[in-house]
C-alpha cells in the first residue's frame, strides 16, 4: 500500500487521509457522455496486439488541437487495437503511469455517433495512463507516443468498456470506439516547474530551492516566529493560465514543519505526482494556489487556522497548531 498524502480534507474541519493521486480526478464529461476514464471499463485483459488499421478517415479539423470530424468506419474493425500517429509531435515521450493533458473526440465505429469530446468543453482532459484510471485502449495505444502528436485509435470492447458497454453514452457491449487524441503535454515523477526565478528577499520567510531537475527543492525555515497570516509567494513564476478556485491541479510538492523543518509529506519521496481538486484540500492550499500560474513553484506557509488547527491527521508528524510550509510546483490544471 502506498504512503498516503495528508493534504486531502473534508468539510466541517474533519480530516481524511486519501491515497495520493487516487481521488479519481479527471475532466468531467457532460451528462450522457463517456470520458475515457476507467469507470465502467472492461475487466483486466491481456495486452492487445497493436495493428495499423483499419481506421476511418479524418475528413475535417485536420490540424493538431483542432476538433476533428471523423468518417464512419467501413467494414469490420480489427479485434485488436488499431493505432495510427496522424501528426508526429516532437515533445517528451509518453510512458505508462504518466499523466497526460490532451484534447480528444470519441465516436462509435458503426454509426460515427460522437459520444464525447473535450474540444466543445474547452477543457482538455488531465488523466493518468494507469490501470484503473483510464480504459486500457488509451493506456496501451498512447504509450510511446510524443507530446504534440495526434493519435487515432480504434478500441474494441475488450480494451474499452467491455461487454457491458456504457448505456448512458449509448455505447453497446459490441461497439468498437474510435478516438482522436491530441496529446498536449505529458508529466511524470521528474516533472518540475518551468518559469522565471523570483527573488526571495524576506528574511523572515522560508527559502525554497529553484532546481528544476525533478528532485525535491530544499526548504530552509528561518529561526523566527511563523507568520500569522497565509503566505503564498512565487519562487518560480510560470507563464501558464491561472488556477481557479474550482480547478483540479497536477502538482509536485514537499511539506515541512515550521518548528523543526522536518519533512512530513512529499510527492518526490513517493515518486508519484498528485492530482486533486482545490475543493478537496485544506483551505491554505486552496487559497494559496488560487490565482497562481501553471508552470510556477509557489511557497505556501499555512497557519493552523487554515491547516489542521487542533485536529492534526492521526499518524503524521503534524501536531496541534502546527504551521506548515510547502513548496508546490503547479504542473497543469483543468
Amino acid at each position: 500500500m502506498r504512503r498516503r498524502s495528508v493534504l486531502i480534507a473534508v468539510p466541517a474541519g474533519l480530516v481524511t487521509l486519501a491515497a495520493c493521486g487516487d481521488d479519481g480526478s479527471d475532466s468531467s464529461s457532460a451528462s450522457g457522455s463517456a470520458s475515457p476514464s476507467a469507470s465502467g471499463s472492461s475487466s483486466a485483459a491481456p495486452p492487445p496486439k497493436i495493428v495499423e488499421g483499419p481506421l476511418p478517415a479524418i475528413t475535417a479539423g485536420t490540424k493538431f488541437d483542432e476538433k476533428p470530424t471523423v468518417a464512419k468506419g467501413t467494414g469490420e474493425p480489427s479485434d485488436q487495437l488499431a493505432v495510427k500517429t496522424v501528426i508526429a509531435g516532437g515533445g517528451a515521450t509518453v510512458a505508462e503511469n504518466d499523466y497526460i493533458q490532451a484534447n480528444y473526440l470519441g465516436q462509435i465505429w458503426d454509426t460515427a455517433k460522437v459520444f464525447d469530446n473535450s474540444y466543445d468543453r474547452g477543457t482538455p482532459l488531465l488523466i493518468q495512463l494507469a490501470a484503473g484510471s483510464i480504459i486500457d485502449g488509451w493506456r496501451y495505444g498512447l504509450a510511446g507516443k510524443k507530446a504534440g502528436s495526434r493519435v487515432e485509435m480504434a478500441v474494441p470492447p475488450t480494451w474499452g468498456y467491455g461487454t457491458g458497454g456504457n448505456e448512458q453514452a449509448g455505447i453497446k457491449g459490441t461497439d468498437t470506439l474510435v478516438f482522436v487524441v491530441d496529446i498536449q503535454q505529458t508529466f511524470n515523477a521528474k516533472s518540475s516547474a518551468k518559469g522565471t526565478d523570483v527573488a526571495q528577499d524576506n528574511v523572515d520567510l522560508p527559502k525554497v530551492g529553484t532546481n528544476t531537475d525533478g528532485k525535491a527543492p530544499t526548504i530552509t525555515v528561518p529561526k523566527t516566529d511563523p507568520p500569522k497570516e497565509l503566505v503564498a509567494n512565487y519562487v518560480i513564476e510560470g507563464d501558464g493560465p491561472e488556477v481557479a478556485a474550482e480547478s483540479t491541479v497536477l502538482v509536485q510538492y514537499k511539506g515541512v514543519l515550521w518548528d523543526t523543518g522536518k519533512e512530513f509529506d512529499s510527492s518526490y519521496s513517493r515518486s508519484a505526482l498528485t492530482s486533486f481538486s482545490l475543493q478537496q484540500v485544506v483551505p491554505g492550499w486552496a487559497q494559496g494556489l488560487t490565482g497562481k500560474k501553471v508552470g510556477s513553484r509557489v511557497l505556501i506557509v499555512i497557519p493552523p487556522a487554515l491547516g489542521y488547527g487542533d485536529q492534526p491527521p492521526q499518524g503524521s508528524d503534524i501536531k496541534k497548531d502546527s504551521t506548515l510550509v510547502f513548496s508546490v510546483d503547479i504542473l497543469a490544471k483543468m
